[in-house]
């Protein structure tokens, strides 16, 4: 078979994986935010199990873009490919270990009502906001689209701006009552994890942007 064929058919498995993997992020995500919404505590225990599956698709994935890289000795864009594949798992698999940070977090923040009411819907909407730029931001990479990638890391300011009132929410309810300050010390770790997830996805966007137009680009402000 011809070698161009055979590295080709390499790389489409590649992106499957990957495709694969932010899915599972995706879904990961969906399952925590499920989870804060309902107090469902088996929920995030599965998405804490799902980690170890994330985890070894990163090591799956990666593993076989080195062998491609080894065996195929690609150049230029292909090559640019392969080396975004590589930022893409690890920045995946942060993603990953931020949804299991919102599960744990969830059962332990929805069990006092006035708590709730305060910062339930601003993570809520941090974490729909995820979501969106996980599917933006791979669609971009399979479309080899870097203006869409560029728009998807502009949901980021999304997440930036609900973390920025959680902060001062946080504050207020550590403020007026002290008896609340470990929930309030949560929530400022729940809404910090979601925030790096975002730069997370960022990340990606700017390896894609890289692969498509051999340019490294700061979306991060």
């Amino acid at each position: 078979m011809n070698r161009r064929i055979v590295f080709l058919e390499e790389l489409n498995r590649l992106r499957h994986d990957i495709l694969t993997m932010a899915t599972k992020v995706e879904e990961d995500l969906g399952k925590a935010l499920t989870a804060l919404r309902n107090d469902d505590t088996e929920l995030a225990k599965e998405v804490k199990a799902d980690d170890a599956v994330i985890n070894a698709l990163q090591l799956k994935i990666e593993d076989e873009a080195a062998i491609v890289i080894a065996t195929q000795q690609p150049v230029a864009r292909d090559l640019r490919e392969l080396v975004a594949i590589f930022k893409l798992t690890n920045n995946l698999e942060r993603a990953g270990d931020h949804a299991v940070h919102l599960a744990k977090a969830a059962i332990k923040l929805s069990d006092t009502p006035s708590f709730a009411s305060a910062s339930m819907e601003h993570l809520e909407r941090m974490a729909e906001t995820g979501q969106e730029m996980i599917r933006n931001a791979i669609s971009a990479f399979l479309s080899q689209d870097a203006e869409g990638a560029r728009k998807a890391a502009i949901l980021d300011n999304k997440i930036d701006e609900e973390h920025k009132i959680l902060v001062e929410v946080a504050l207020g309810l550590m403020k007026e009552n002290p008896g609340l300050l470990k929930k309030a010390v949560r929530l400022l770790n729940t809404s910090s994890n979601l925030e790096r997830l975002g730069d997370h996805i960022t990340n990606i966007c700017e390896a894609v942007i890289y692969m498509v137009e051999g340019k490294h680009e700061e979306l991060n402000e």
